[in-house]
């Protein structure tokens, strides 16, 4: 992991325990002392890298020890399996964790998230008269679209992160008629940017999706962003919700010179500011009478007027 300042490491982050093993410094032991470590250092790209690999190896961990068990009950680390420890074990036992820990996260505990969900959702959809929308993306329970389906709560469906595994991207046309569907959410780049993240993958995109011929641009062209937009409004899903950075890309004059800059959040970088500020003033996006009177006209001819 630290080639050649693996020495430096030994000496400066890590105890010995004469049993050819080594243990982090109680100074050093967890990432955020690790981060305070290096609030005080030089910012360089030697001292990033360093302190990366630094988390990474405190991170590497399979199991955690329930307090006062003396080594007798663990708490499965999210995640384990693609840690370097669980990496180095032999078959067997990576076959015989594997199933413990999908017992553990999807099987186990499944009914008692059910009854949680049904004596709780239940008093809260009775103190709204709001549409109540779940946001069942990624990792979820296996009993969450049976609750929402009981229940009459909205899905939220996203192109980019299909809920089949066997799909690439989800098609707009196959959203159910309970759910919210959107190209991209405060979480994620807008259309723009994704257009730009990974080439082959936008390809793909292009011609499965967009039923286009050829190779891809390679910005995102105004008409692009416009056809993914429009495929959204005539999606049977009873809402279709859009970040304005994605409706301001439909048009070529107006939007904003770098697709980059669109973005609002990084879930993964804790540095990542919510920054991102209209470029346009109200009373200038007023003035912009085409490019409303185009969107208006999207928005009647799809029947969501």
């Amino acid at each position: 992991m630290f080639g050649d300042q693996k020495d430096h490491v030994k000496y400066s982050f890590l105890n010995y325990d004469g049993f050819e093993k080594y243990h982090m410094k109680p100074e050093y032991a967890t990432q955020k002392q690790v981060e305070n470590y290096f609030t005080w250092q030089q910012d360089n790209e030697h001292n990033r890298w360093l302190k990366r690999q630094l988390f990474s190896l405190i991170s590497n961990v399979i199991l955690f020890e329930e307090e006062g068990s003396q080594g007798k009950q663990f708490h499965f680390r999210f995640g384990m399996n693609t840690t370097d420890s669980f990496k180095s074990l032999d078959a067997g036992t990576q076959h015989q964790l594997n199933e413990l820990y999908v017992n553990y996260f999807f099987r186990r505990q499944d009914n008692f998230w059910m009854q949680q969900a049904m004596q709780k959702l239940p008093a809260l959809k009775r103190e709204t008269n709001m549409l109540v929308c779940g946001e069942d993306l990624g990792l979820v329970p296996g009993c969450v679209p049976e609750v929402m389906r009981q229940l009459c709560i909205l899905s939220l469906e996203i192109q980019r992160m299909p809920k089949d595994p066997k799909r690439e991207f989800f098609h707009p046309a196959d959203a159910p008629y309970l759910s919210v569907i959107t190209p991209s959410t405060h979480d994620m780049s807008t259309i723009r940017g994704w257009w730009e993240e990974d080439r082959n993958r936008t390809q793909r995109f292009y011609n499965d999706d967009l039923g286009q011929w050829r190779n891809a641009p390679y910005f995102c062209d105004a008409w692009v962003n416009k056809a993914i937009v429009v495929q959204h409004l005539y999606s049977p899903a009873m809402w279709c919700i859009f970040q304005l950075q994605d409706i301001l890309g439909i048009n070529r004059k107006i939007r904003r010179p770098d697709p980059h800059e669109e973005r609002i959040n990084v879930p993964a970088n804790p540095k990542h500011y919510w920054r991102y500020r209209m470029h346009l003033t109200l009373e200038d996006l007023i003035k912009e009478e085409a490019f409303n009177k185009e969107v208006a006209a999207f928005i009647k001819e799809s029947g969501r007027a």
